[in-house]
């Protein structure tokens, strides 16, 4: 068995890693940290989430600083201010026995106290693309004795619309400093950073791109798609110690869901864009220290979590992006332990669990939304073993036994149990008392499509199309997250590059209008019109005159140039 004693690390280092408990490397540790001990040849290093990528390059980073001087040698960039944090922790706790100072600077917080931090002198900055530029404007940041570079979730910093701000970080840095990309996936646009700025990079890989971690196992519920929150509940209510994240496709709608089960008692709370840095913290630290159970969030937003113990991931939106899947049902499942990922789908998107099925190299195991029966059993049984496991303090109580005792001794044993359980179950079984069955059958969900067209529609134009992330799964979630909406009859929906179209029931056609034009997505605001086009020619017709009006703008490939905003032509 290798150890990290075998790496060829300083005495200090491997002193540091024994106090936190490491024994043996990772394979991306193992693979990684020889090489950059003995060379200064770039590294494109492919590993997924969890599997100890700030290890794998700051150990053997730590190994080569010098301590005696306090000028920056290395910069390690990461997209969001939680790993930014995590990561100086990491650095911190790796070098606890040299004389390494790590500086993270990040946005949310004040500038001048980084400027501070820098003005003072250390070895290692670990920082977001975007104070990191602030500060490279101000001149407080000196690059010129740089020997490493480490771009942390590459692919995540593309994603979050930081190209320019790395490529002119990048152009900064010595053609002579080490480069250490690291990334969970390697799109495109990664690969094109790695061929500018990288020299004769040595590839370094563990596992297959997109291949599910072991110790996950994943399922799926198939309910319709207005019954999708119901579902949520009935899940969280069948595992009551369940300790995970909820994952939406907006902060919208991650923001709503979080509200709505906080109101309805379940300890929960939500981390998304609207959030300032103090409140976003505030519940990162009650999610890490376990006072919170549940955690609903983005993917952007969930950057930067670092939880070994999660018992769940509950795909509330499956993503677009089979890589996207992975990285969440990567949370779980770590350091050895097991874990559980959970979609819940309505019958459309079964083509998409197979996909990913395909990719991951695992299947999915169809499970059904528990009856109200099942969860009032799986609570009473939780309840029981916290009886039967909790700890008695019998010096806080001891004086409270005699009058007890006194108000209870015309109860038996029976009954005494009876009351006692029945203080925390009746809510359950009040409850679920009359619950529906939320499982879909899938071919009586084929049978009944087959028969909507009988239903009379209204069509209507969206301003949203695939340039906003829009899919056929999204449109019918923003049309049942809209109060009355979600009991309407939705039929063909044709999702365009720039505008869309779908059909709603008839009788809806003024609620549509009312409710859809107050909401936004994904910071879009929402545009809905009765649409004149009623058939697919009409639709091309449109859809080329808006293009034909926009060619310009549509002929620049290059950066993240702002567009003006047009109207479409409909």
């Amino acid at each position: 068995m290798v150890t990290f004693a075998d790496l060829g690390l300083r005495l200090e280092i491997i002193r540091a890693i024994e106090d936190l408990g490491f024994e043996k490397p990772t394979p991306i540790q193992e693979k990684t940290i020889p090489f950059i001990l003995s060379s200064d040849r770039d590294v494109l290093a492919f590993a997924q989430t969890g599997t100890g990528k700030t290890a794998a390059f700051g150990l053997p980073m730590l190994h080569r600083i010098d301590t005696n001087t306090k000028i920056i040698q290395a910069l390690v960039l990461c997209p969001t201010r939680e790993l930014c944090l995590q990561i100086t922790k990491d650095m911190e706790n790796y070098s606890k026995y040299l004389q390494t100072k790590i500086i993270p600077v990040y946005g949310g917080s004040s500038i001048e106290k980084q400027i501070e931090d820098l003005r003072r002198g250390g070895q290692v900055v670990v920082g977001t693309p975007g104070r990191i530029m602030d500060l490279i404007k101000r001149k407080k940041l000196n690059f010129s004795q740089i020997k490493h570079l480490v771009l942390d979730e590459a692919d995540e910093m593309l994603t979050m619309g930081f190209k320019d701000d790395l490529d002119a970080i990048l152009a900064q840095v010595s053609k002579d400093a080490q480069t250490l990309l690291f990334s969970a996936t390697m799109p495109r646009e990664v690969i094109s950073i790695a061929e500018k700025y990288m020299h004769d990079p040595e590839q370094i890989s563990v596992g297959e791109r997109n291949q599910g971690a072991k110790n996950v196992s994943h399922y799926y519920y198939m309910v319709q798609a207005k019954d999708r929150y119901e579902a949520l509940k009935r899940i969280t209510d069948m595992h009551p110690n369940i300790y995970g994240i909820i994952f939406c496709r907006t902060r919208n709608e991650a923001r709503d869901i979080a509200q709505n089960l906080m109101q309805e008692g379940y300890n929960a709370d939500a981390i998304h864009g609207d959030l300032s840095q103090a409140q976003r913290d505030q519940v990162m630290g009650r999610f890490r220290t376990k006072q919170l159970q549940i955690l609903v969030a983005t993917d952007v937003a969930a950057r930067g979590i670092d939880v070994d113990d999660l018992t769940h991931v509950i795909n509330y939106n499956l993503p677009d992006d089979v890589e996207v899947y992975t990285h969440r049902s990567g949370r779980t499942g770590r350091a050895g332990k097991s874990g559980i990922s959970i979609a819940i789908i309505h019958s459309r998107e079964l083509s998409k669990i197979n996909l990913i099925e395909k990719k991951i190299g695992k299947k999915f195991e169809r499970s059904l939304v528990p009856t109200g029966k099942e969860i009032c059993e799986s609570q009473l049984l939780n309840l029981v073993d916290k009886i039967e496991t909790m700890q008695v303090d019998e010096s806080e109580i001891q004086s409270y036994l005699p009058e007890i005792s006194q108000k209870l001794a015309d109860l038996s044993r029976e009954d005494l149990l009876k009351r006692l359980i029945s203080v925390e179950f009746n809510r359950f079984l009040a409850y679920y008392k009359d619950a529906d069955d939320l499982n879909v059958n899938p071919k009586r969900e084929k049978a009944i499509q087959q028969r909507k067209g009988k239903v009379e529609f209204c069509r209507f134009f969206i301003n949203l199309g695939t340039k906003n992330q829009l899919t056929i799964p999204g449109l019918i979630e923003l049309i049942n997250s809209q109060g009355n909406l979600r009991r309407a009859q939705i039929g063909k929906i044709e999702v365009l590059k720039s505008f869309s179209f779908f059909e709603i029931e008839g009788e809806y056609e003024d609620e549509v209008m009312r409710v859809l034009n107050q909401t936004d997505f994904q910071g879009i605001r929402v545009q809905v019109e009765p649409s004149k086009n009623k058939d697919r020619a009409q639709t091309q017709y449109s859809e080329k005159r808006y293009f034909d009006k926009d060619k310009k703008d549509k002929s620049y490939s290059g950066g993240t140039r702002k567009r003006k905003k047009r109207k479409p032509a409909y």
